[in-house]
């Protein structure tokens, strides 16, 4: 936990470090303009949860681009990629957890099948904050 937490941090510090610096090129491909958060396992939820209020005090949409996490500021884009197939989606952070052990993010029912994993249910995961 506390590793997690110190990683977060340091995403978070580069974050801001690299705001100070100059822009950079819009034309880049999408894996050059992410910061590695790292690796782990994603889930995803969606029926049972559909029009609830999220940590952010937006209602769930199973059918968004959304994703829970545990640390990550409300607003911030993330480029998940699913290791198994290669598939990829972005996301926007709206709600907290995941709860699971062992999860990094848990993503919405939408995102889980842009992503090829609705069958398998959890997978195995990078994750990039995007600029």
């Amino acid at each position: 936990m506390m590793r997690l937490f110190l990683r977060c941090c340091c995403v978070l510090l580069l974050l801001g470090v690299s705001a100070c610096g100059s822009q950079s090129d819009a034309s880049a491909p999408p894996s050059k303009q992410g910061l590695l958060l790292g690796e782990g396992k994603a889930s995803y939820y969606g029926g049972r949860h559909h029009g609830r209020k999220t940590a952010s005090g937006e209602r769930f949409n199973k059918n968004d681009l959304t994703a829970a996490h545990k640390t990550l500021p409300f607003g911030t884009r993330v480029k998940v990629t699913n290791l198994r197939n290669n598939q990829v989606v972005v996301v926007r952070i709206n709600d907290r957890g995941p709860y699971a052990r062992g999860r990094v993010i848990d993503l919405s029912e939408q995102a889980a099948r842009e992503v090829g994993m609705i069958r398998a249910g959890v997978v195995p995961v990078r994750l990039e904050i995007l600029k």
